[in-house]
């Protein structure tokens, strides 16, 4: 269930890049996608029963929710409900 928590907001963060009314400079669209990008790997390996080691992962995600707090506080939520599910995964 926790995976699946995962994928649901892994798929948030997707359809949040997709929009072109978010107002995300490149910068920062291109740092959300490397992030989601991690995030999908992540999901994948737990899938397939595979260990993938980003011991990083989760802090980065932190680092990204404040930076995105006070502009963009729709992505923050989204990244602390992915936080949330990466723990629920016990990551």
């Amino acid at each position: 269930m926790p995976a699946q928590q995962l994928k649901n907001q892994l798929e948030n963060l997707q359809r949040i890049l997709a929009e072109t009314d978010e107002p995300l400079s490149p910068e920062e669209r291109e740092s959300l996608q490397q992030l989601a990008d991690r995030i999908e790997a992540r999901l994948l390996a737990v899938q397939h029963d595979t260990d993938m080691e980003d011991t990083n992962l989760v802090d980065s995600v932190n680092l990204s929710i404040e930076h995105f707090y006070a502009r963009h506080p729709t992505v923050a939520a989204t990244l602390h409900r992915v936080v949330q599910a990466l723990s629920d995964m016990g990551i």
